[in-house]
């Protein structure tokens, strides 16, 4: 197994208590905890190295951020192609609660 970094950590007292009872929870120690943490969050922002290649060493690609919002145009479905709605409520009678030809 490879040699781990050590790192004095200062940390607001309330978040590392949080973080511990998480830990708890997952049946983890809170060193495994912290780093399966920053794990994920590299992974999500699409900056944890891949495996069997040096970390110090860039691909050249990099990932778009995930963004929260519409999609853009061209990624959206499209509508269907058939008759629009308008062209229904006009066929429809109210009176008799069905649609005429």
């Amino acid at each position: 197994m490879a040699a781990r970094k050590q790192y004095p950590l200062r940390i607001d007292p309330e978040i590392w208590a949080a973080m511990e009872r998480w830990a708890a929870d997952e049946m983890r120690s809170s060193n495994a905890q912290m780093e399966w943490i920053l794990r994920d969050a590299l992974r999500r922002a699409g900056r944890l190295p891949k495996k069997g290649r040096p970390a110090g060493e860039d691909t050249g690609t990099r990932r778009e951020p995930l963004r929260k919002g519409r999609l853009p145009l061209s990624r959206r479905p499209q509508k269907d192609a058939g008759a629009p709605c308008h062209k229904l409520l006009s066929l429809y009678d109210a009176e008799n609660r069905c649609f005429t030809a």
